[in-house]
């Protein structure tokens, strides 16, 4: 993003409701402490949480030390047993659940912004600030292949399949890169501003991308220009998050929706077939940051700015369900039962909010821990 606010990510690991907090104070004005945290939110009825502690080091003169660099980017393979981190101090390092440092991949040249597992897991691609994304082989640590085709900072990548994923950047540029080929098999130009994240439908088929220039760009591999060119936001798009449902899903009776985060405070719920804003979420009073579904779709938490997460009705609109914690919150994500939305917040705070279902049509009553 353009603002000069540092955000970072967290992602859930799929069996449990985890939470990766990256500890960073840049959002607070303190100081970076150089960890990576994972917190266990699962049984959890006072408010207490387990945690691993995941310090990031650098080796100077024979010896371990903090890097003190950022954190910035987390992401859990696809059975949850390894952790992948990506931090300003050029580093990936690769995690196991106890929180033991299994491989630190070679050093970039400058931060790393954004990196991702594929599928397999035998891959890890990531992308960062020297303009290049670089695929590694997550057994060895080793680089198979850089690719320089950005000419300015990639700020996300997303896989397509076990070989090919695409990657955004600041230079309004999307490319789409397959290992062993020298030049994009795909390239999409249209967004006025950068790219600040890119997603892929669940069926693959499908990429959406969201930008500083306030749009949302549905595009196709079949084609150079977008399918959807989706105007409404007022202000910067943060992030953007697929419904798990339609094609390729367990919810496959269900439309497929995509939901959209800004700055102008709002969450926009899109119909992508039709190419329309079928909800504008409007409670919000600050930049929203971070959006997910529950596992059947049929709700989705928005976090924001504003210390708000806000549960929403997807078929409806409706608000139903309100949450309000210390910091700004940057991350919300559901556990896989989806009776359970963890937070994490601007202030180092991790909260999880149990979801009670009333009756039928009743929408979720929440209960926070602790409260």
């Amino acid at each position: 993003m353009g603002d000069g606010t540092d955000t970072f990510t967290s992602q859930s690991r799929p069996p449990l409701l985890l939470l990766l907090v990256a500890s960073l104070c840049g959002a607070t004005g303190g100081s970076t402490d150089s960890t990576a945290r994972i917190w266990n939110l699962n049984g959890s009825s006072n408010g207490a949480s387990a945690q691993l502690v995941l310090r990031h080091c650098i080796r100077e003169r024979g010896q371990d030390v903090p890097s003190n660099r950022d954190v910035t980017s987390l992401d859990w393979n696809s059975d949850g047993t390894l952790l992948a981190t990506g931090s300003y101090d050029g580093f990936a390092r690769i995690w196991m659940e106890d929180g033991n440092l299994a491989r630190t991949l070679g050093q970039r040249r400058g931060p790393i912004f954004a990196l991702k597992w594929n599928k397999k897991g035998n891959y890890i691609v990531s992308a960062g600030v020297d303009k290049t994304a670089i695929i590694w082989d997550a057994h060895t640590g080793e680089a198979k292949q850089q690719f320089l085709f950005h000419s300015a900072p990639v700020l996300d990548v997303d896989w397509q399949n076990n070989t090919t994923f695409a990657s955004c950047s600041t230079d309004t540029c999307i490319h789409v890169c397959r290992l062993g080929c020298d030049r994009p098999v795909r390239s999409f130009q249209g967004h006025t501003n950068e790219v600040n994240a890119i997603k892929w439908n669940p069926s693959r088929t499908l990429l959406a991308s969201c930008s500083d220039d306030s749009t949302l760009k549905i595009w196709s591999m079949k084609q150079d220009t977008c399918v959807h060119d989706l105007q409404a936001h007022s202000k910067e798009v943060y992030t953007i998050k697929w419904s798990p449902t339609g094609p390729a899903t367990s919810n496959p009776n269900a439309n497929i929706m995509l939901a959209s985060a800004s700055f102008d405070s709002t969450v926009r719920l899109w119909d992508v077939e039709r190419g329309v804003c079928i909800h504008t979420l409007t409670k919000h009073q600050e930049p929203v940051y971070s959006v997910a579904f529950s596992p059947d779709g049929k709700y989705l938490a928005s976090g924001s700015f504003d210390k708000c997460v806000h549960i929403w009705n997807t078929q409806s609109g409706r608000l139903v369900h309100s949450y309000r914690g210390t910091g700004s919150i940057f991350e919300v994500c559901w556990n896989a039962q989806g009776d359970k939305v963890g937070a994490s917040a601007s202030d180092g705070s991790v909260s999880g909010t149990r979801v009670c279902w009333g009756e039928e049509g009743a929408g979720p009553k929440g209960e926070t821990p602790g409260s």
